[in-house]
């Protein structure tokens, strides 16, 4: 494949660098404007910008017939414009707040937790996330993803910040300490004892393989995915 690289930060090099091990060519490297590249060669673009930049970059590849996958967060406000475009221009796009193939898991592991835990009404919950002090967005989006699959199955209804809650709302609380890929650990607790799962990231490597692999599943393809589909869990 021949890959265009939208934002060319720590984790657009680390895609770089697991793209061409697997064989793959980067064909453009864009930390600008992106309306002034060349895209009649490129096959399927790596979004992996900054939340300002990430809506202009995925409509322009919707717009010209570029398969295109993003991982930046804190732009979503508009995703549903993407969605909407991209099923009239028939394009092909996947967002996923984590594309790490571990964490993805976790997702399926976290939401089957809260279905376990639902009718037990003395655990609260809560979840912690810990990233690196160059996170731009706080809480990550693989938080929010986590809050929204516990949300689907139990009582509560929101999610909230660092800040105090009630009983439907759910906390979040955000860590940033140098040097950490990602942490997240959702944890119920009662009077009794806590049951807690956790995914911890060792390195950049797991995200953007899981970038590399959904570029590759998703040529020949029409329609917006998620990792669900490309993991078929």
């Amino acid at each position: 494949m021949n890959i265009a690289l939208l934002g060319y930060g720590r984790m657009g090099k680390e895609i770089e660098k697991i793209a061409l091990k697997r064989g793959h060519s980067i064909v453009h490297k864009i930390s600008s404007d992106i309306s002034s590249f060349d895209f009649t060669s490129v096959d399927v673009a790596i979004d992996f910008s900054i939340p300002s930049a990430a809506y202009q970059n995925i409509t322009h590849c919707i717009k010209h017939q570029i398969p295109v996958i993003s991982g930046t967060t804190g732009w979503l406000e508009q995703y549903d414009d993407v969605v909407n475009m991209c099923e009239t221009k028939n394009g092909a796009f996947i967002y996923a707040s984590n594309f790490s193939l571990g964490v993805n898991i976790f997702f399926e592991m976290n939401a089957y937790l809260a279905k376990m835990m639902s009718q037990l009404e003395d655990y609260k919950v809560n979840i912690e996330e810990i990233h690196h002090t160059k996170k731009l967005d706080a809480p990550s989006g693989t938080a929010i993803t986590l809050a929204e699959g516990i949300i689907q199955h139990t009582k509560y209804n929101d999610w909230k910040l660092d800040g105090s809650t009630n009983d439907v709302t759910l906390p979040i609380v955000a860590k940033r300490i140098p040097e950490v890929p990602g942490t997240h650990e959702i944890t119920y607790t009662s009077s009794i004892d806590s049951i807690s799962i956790k995914h911890e990231a060792h390195n950049r490597e797991g995200f953007a393989l899981g970038a590399v692999v959904a570029a590759e599943w998703i040529q020949d393809k029409k329609g917006v995915y998620t990792m669900k589909d490309v993991l078929n869990i």
